[in-house]
């Protein structure tokens, strides 16, 4: 080597020139004359070995090596790349000779040992007896180089403590062990501090890595501020922070950056390229990924294989497999990272065999697997489920050596517990060595997956006795099987274990646990963790605002969406879904559109729970145009959007258009589940269609949901509103699972229809079959004590909603205890049980007594209950009918023109009475007094010869009781022949005898129509079913079904 080559040709010279030429013919001293010939020999000789002895010939010979020679030697040594052995050997004779004491000698042995040897370097640098600011930069970033972060510290520490100034190479230095290394943040801070007080808050060697290191432990505001404060920034300071960015979720700002420094003309470098393409991936930015793959191909780094290594990723992220394929074709140079890049692509999107045959290639190309190969081919052997394959590769991995790997554990013990082979996932856990906490997370998900709660916590409980330190994933893989399974109190026992461990500062802890209490009913609980935890974590928001969706609390979900937009937090799809959801409920149609066109610019319009949530908004706010576009534009066949047209059409009162829908479905072979036929049925039911009713109970037979529960409610609900009571027994008596909604659903048919005894008896067999009521049950209950005349019973129901079944009344039970009042004459009790209700009273529960006292001919309690009802609803219709017709029936002549005045001033106009039947699958509607009928005059000859059969049995005509004499003496006849009148004689002239007459009326039937179908029923000995707005009445053999009290 090169040290000893020096020392032989040093010998040799010596020994060509004659001593008494170095004695008489020059001056220059033996050292001088030494020194020389050392130079020459440097550059003369080389690769000559070197022995200790040939030293020992110098000083024989009476030559004496100085301090310069050994400098020489030590250079050449390191300029080399001597061995260790020989600095060591020349180290040996600078201590014998006495040179050690010399500080550039010392410079030399240290950078020597640095080559290799630490503790030989810790020595030299201890003995030295001058330590420079460059040789504790060097001892800093060795140590550092060696994650001996602890080391360095202790370096600093010492060197500030012997008066060193530290300059810009030990900052760098300190703060790459800092990076290396687990070191508190706060020293970092400190470190921070003292570099400004020293005036480098400016230079780029020191900043550069400050910034790195921020950013890597999450200070992403800190960087941007050092970033901020350089005033020359190179392009390690823009990359730097570009990537710090990018790594902390600010990916815009990332991407803002780059924009920045390109337009500042400086020339991104490939890594600032990765760096913004991976902050696209991120967000999922295709435009802009698309551009800056453009800017790639115009600055030629359309060959560079670490920006080919970032679009292959980016694109595959963003599902365009086709472009992620082309890049990778096309790219000259293919490294190994290039073929995981694309083998993860394809496992993480589906294409197992596409990855497997990329495997093959890659082998072909000589590159070697490496442990992140094969965990992926293990991934796409779990997502296509594939066991076989996945033991294969299982073989593979332990014949490379892999299988210890960490990555590799939890890929295959994942493939298992995603093939429900609990049993060898489990023996395959037991025999990993590695306490990996990875591997109890994924035993936990595998015992969730099959809802095994029990040995999922048996996992937990063992993992704290082992003492196995928890990580973010742990406690959510748990979490998430409390609520699949609705364990609420296990759950809550997992949160304290989190609030000790300090795990709910985890933003994804966190959104776990919102998700857990919103899902399991517990909002308030959910809204203080997001109030006091989440912070700006988007995941955590649109969990809380799902959980309001999923409940019904549409307007907080909204309120909840805004306040996030207000905190500068970008929603992504989960949230614009659950908000256009929310509208939809609300059917807030113009904030839904908002919504709509945020989704379109954020490029979440094409997300397929968005477009069925669109779906739902335009079908439920009764806009037929809107939702079939919303519809088109979602994938063919999705189950979702037809469930969501068919629903949405049926709720905003579209039912013939939700039929349609159904229809369409069954001619297009779309299979249709429970949801679809519930809202089927529900459309059928209100439009009181029994053929298409049974139509779609027939293919609910057909398919086989018949025996399932909420289809049998609807079907119940359905033959009820459609007029067949005994369609409606049959099928809750043919339920094979009855709940309270299949009892609650034929007691209001019951009740109804009239039939109010009937109805009581069920809600006694509904308590003794051990079926708790709830708040709809007593509806049905008081709605039938009203109908049959059982005030007394009924007051003892309702008092015992809340003292023996806990159920506080609502609304609605209030009315109809005034209703059940009113209807028997009470009408000051009434009163004062509306004055004594412990909530404030609405439009419905005055509306009501005003009715009863148009009835009962109340002037006083009429006019008080008026005066409420315009207070609440001023411009309803029916107040100002309402109380004309009481002015009318007291003979208040003047008071009915002046309330009718009142009614023309106001513009409010009375909804005209109409009726429906449906006769050869038409549907026929009849307004007063009709002659726009294609059978008019028929109809009305009919309606006249019926009324005449009537009156000579006992029909009286009663329609003038709302006019004074003059006003009947001027009125049309026909005027008083409403609308049910002739809706019933025309289905008795069309319809077969034996059918029912079937018939629905908008409004209220009144008096004399009451009368008169029921001497029409006896005359024509048929049965005449009319279903007017507040019940059913069953005419037959000149009866009805209420009884004459409705």
């Amino acid at each position: 080597m090169f040290l000893r080559s020096v020392s032989s040709s040093y010998i040799l010279l010596l020994q060509t020139v004659p001593r008494h030429k170095l004695n008489t013919r020059r001056k220059t001293p033996v050292s001088g004359f030494r020194t020389s010939c050392a130079a020459v020999s440097v550059s003369l000789y080389e690769e000559e070995p070197f022995h200790e002895k040939e030293t020992d010939s110098v000083e024989s010979r009476g030559i004496r090596p100085n301090h310069q020679t050994f400098t020489w030697l030590l250079e050449g040594c390191l300029k080399r790349n001597g061995s260790l052995d020989e600095g060591r050997k020349l180290h040996g004779q600078i201590l014998k000779l006495g040179f050690d004491s010399n500080a550039s000698l010392s410079e030399k042995l240290l950078d020597l040992y640095l080559k290799g040897d630490l503790n030989g370097a810790w020595k030299v640098f201890d003995e030295m007896p001058e330590r420079t600011v460059f040789a504790w930069n060097k001892m800093i970033k060795e140590v550092a180089s060696r994650n001996l972060s602890g080391k360095a510290l202790g370096l600093v520490s010492r060197m500030v403590n012997e008066n060193v100034m530290p300059d810009e190479g030990t900052f760098a230095g300190i703060f790459e062990a800092c990076r290396v290394g687990n070191v508190a943040f706060d020293i970092v801070e400190q470190i921070h501090a003292r570099m400004i007080y020293q005036g480098l808050g400016n230079s780029t060697v020191v900043c550069n890595p400050l910034i790195d290191l921020c950013s890597r432990n999450g200070f992403v505001d800190l960087a941007r501020k050092v970033f901020d404060g350089l005033r020359m920034k190179d392009h390690s300071s823009w990359v730097a922070m570009i990537s710090g960015l990018s790594k902390n979720e600010c990916e815009e700002d990332a991407i803002r950056l780059f924009c920045d420094m390109y337009i500042l003309g400086i020339m991104p470098t490939p890594y600032a390229l990765s760096s913004v393409l991976s902050a696209c991936k991120k967000i999922q930015s295709f435009e802009t990924g698309l551009q800056l793959h453009g800017l790639v191909l115009k600055l030629g780094f359309a060959s560079d294989t670490y920006v080919c290594n970032a679009l292959v990723s980016l694109y595959f992220h963003l599902g365009n497999l086709i472009s992620a394929e082309h890049i990778f074709s096309n790219m000259s140079h293919k490294d190994a990272v290039t073929y995981n890049t694309l083998i993860n692509g394809l496992s993480q999107c589906g294409y197992g065999e596409k990855a497997i045959e990329l495997f093959k290639r890659m082998k072909l190309d000589g590159l070697e697997p490496d442990c992140n190969t094969l965990a992926s081919l293990v991934i796409a052997c779990s997502a296509d489920e594939s066991l076989s394959g996945g033991q294969q590769l299982h073989a593979y991995t332990t014949k490379l050596g892999f299988a210890s790997d960490e990555k590799i554990e939890g890929a295959l013990l994942n493939l298992y517990a995603k093939c429900s082979d609990i049993e060898t996932a489990l023996d395959y856990f037991l025999e990993t060595e590695v306490e990996n906490v990875v591997l109890w997370n994924v035993m936990l998900v595998a015992y969730g997956l099959l809802d095994d709660l029990r040995n999922s916590f048996r996992i937990f409980r063992q993992m704290q006795m082992e003492e196995i330190v928890p990580n973010q994933y742990t406690y959510p893989s748990i979490l998430k099987t409390c609520i699949r399974l609705g364990d609420l109190e296990l759950g809550e026992q997992i949160h304290s274990q989190i609030v000790k461990t300090s795990f709910q500062l985890n933003a994804y802890v966190c959104s776990v646990l919102i998700d857990m209490y919103s899902k399991l009913g517990k909002l308030d609980t959910a809204r203080d963790i997001l109030v006091r935890f989440a912070g700006k974590d988007v995941v955590s928001w649109t969990t809380m605002i799902a959980g309001y969706t999923q409940y019904n609390f549409n307007d907080k979900a909204l309120a909840t969406f805004r306040q996030m937009l207000d905190l500068g937090i970008r929603s992504d799809e989960v949230g614009l879904t659950n908000a256009i959801s929310a509208c939809a409920g609300l059917q807030s149609l113009k904030e839904g559109q908002q919504i709509h066109a945020q989704s379109c610019v954020s490029g979440f319009s094409f997300d397929l729970p968005l477009q069925n949530a669109l779906v739902t908004l335009y079908s439920r706010c009764g806009k037929v145009e809107e939702a079939y576009l919303a519809f088109e534009q979602t994938e063919a066949g999705d189950n979702i959007a037809w469930n969501a047209l068919v629903s949405g059409f049926q709720q905003s009162g579209n039912n013939e258009e939700a039929l349609r829908v159904f229809a369409r479905m069954k001619r297009e072979g779309i299979d249709s589940n429970n949801f679809t036929f519930g809202s089927a049925v529900k459309a059928a039911s209100e439009t009181a269609n029994m053929k298409q009713g049974k139509q779609v109970h027939a293919v609910i037979t057909k398919t086989g949901y018949d025996s399932e529960t909420e289809v049998c409610n609807a079907l119940i609900s359905m033959y009820a509103k459609c007029g067949s009571i005994s369609d409606a027994k049959k099928q809750f008596l043919e339920a094979s699972t009855r709940n309270e909604v299949s009892w609650n659903a034929i007691i209001n048919a019951y009740s109804k229809h009239g039939f109010g005894s009937e109805a009581l008896d069920l809600f006694d067999q509904m308590i003794r079959s051990n079926v708790r009521p709830n708040h709809v049950t007593f509806v049905g209950v008081l709605s039938a004590c009203s109908h049959i005349g059982l005030v007394e019973k009924g007051i003892e129901y309702f008092e015992s909603m809340n003292t023996k079944y806990g159920l506080a009344p609502k609304p609605e039970h209030y009315v109809c205890v005034v209703d059940m009042l009113t209807r028997a004459g009470l009408l000051t009790r009434a009163k004062e049980f509306i004055e004594e209700m412990p909530i404030d009273s609405d439009a419905l529960v005055w509306r009501t007594l005003l009715s009863a006292c148009v009835v009962h001919k109340n002037l006083e309690i009429g006019e008080f209950a008026a005066r409420h009802l315009v207070e609440l609803e001023p411009e309803d219709s029916a107040t100002y009918v309402l109380l004309s017709n009481l002015y009318a029936v007291c003979k208040k002549w003047d008071a009915r023109d002046q309330t009718r005045q009142k009614m023309k001033e106001k513009g409010v106009k009375k909804e005209p009475g109409q009726s429906w039947i449906e006769v050869r699958n038409t549907i026929h509607p009849f307004y007063v007094g009709d002659q726009n009928h294609p059978l008019a005059d028929e109809i009305h000859e009919y309606f006249r010869d019926l009324t005449r059969r009537a009156s000579e049995i006992g029909y009286v005509q009663d329609c003038f009781s709302l006019l004074n004499e003059a006003q009947q003496e001027a009125k049309d006849p026909a005027i008083f022949i409403h609308s049910e009148k002739l809706a019933i004689s025309y289905g008795l002239l069309s319809l077969p005898s034996t059918m029912p007459v079937n018939v629905m009326k908008n409004l209220r039937v009144c008096n004399d129509c009451h009368d008169w179908i029921k001497f029409v029923s006896k005359v024509s000995n048929r049965e005449i079913i009319v279903r007017d707005a507040y019940r059913f009445h069953h005419f037959e053999g000149g009866a009805c079904s209420c009884k004459d009290y409705w």
